[in-house]
């Protein structure tokens, strides 16, 4: 039985809603479900999701920040972990972790692969090199499954 996932409902930094799954219709995505308080994320997932971005240009790579009670994100924050000021790919915000919930989420960061065809490919805890490597395979994998022959 595949997990199909029909919607992943998140805020863009200018507070309007977006559906996920509807922008990003027939693509590969690798969310990352992240916060900024949390230095993982902002000192080795982020940049690893870049690299993915770069090294797989078949996929998409959306961030999404879970704001947390005392720990939500603001456009300028956001952008504020970047020394360039500029998203280095789209990033979204999760106002009441409902994304994260919806991905039963072990923690931050928390990748979330998606096959184009909407279902749930894999889901990887963590920014150390194991999670590093299950999620370089997972991607290698998915990508050479989902490339036309």
């Amino acid at each position: 039985m595949k997990n199909t996932i029909d919607t992943i409902t998140v805020l863009d930094l200018e507070g309007i809603p977006v559906d996920l799954m509807r922008t990003y219709r027939n693509k590969i995505l690798l969310l990352i479900i992240y916060n900024n308080d949390c230095l993982g994320c902002t000192g080795r997932a982020i940049p690893l999701a870049y690299e993915f971005q770069q090294e797989f240009s078949s996929i998409q790579v959306v961030g999404i920040h879970a704001d947390f009670v005392g720990r939500t994100g603001t456009k300028d924050t956001i952008k504020a972990i970047f020394t360039s000021g500029e998203l280095p790919f789209p990033i979204y915000r999760d106002p009441d972790h409902r994304v994260y919930d919806q991905f039963t989420s072990e923690g931050t960061p928390q990748w979330v692969l998606i096959a184009a065809d909407g279902t749930l490919f894999r889901s990887v805890f963590g920014s150390q090199d194991n999670a590093k490597n299950r999620l370089f395979y997972a991607l290698e994998s998915l990508v050479k499954t989902d490339t036309p022959t």
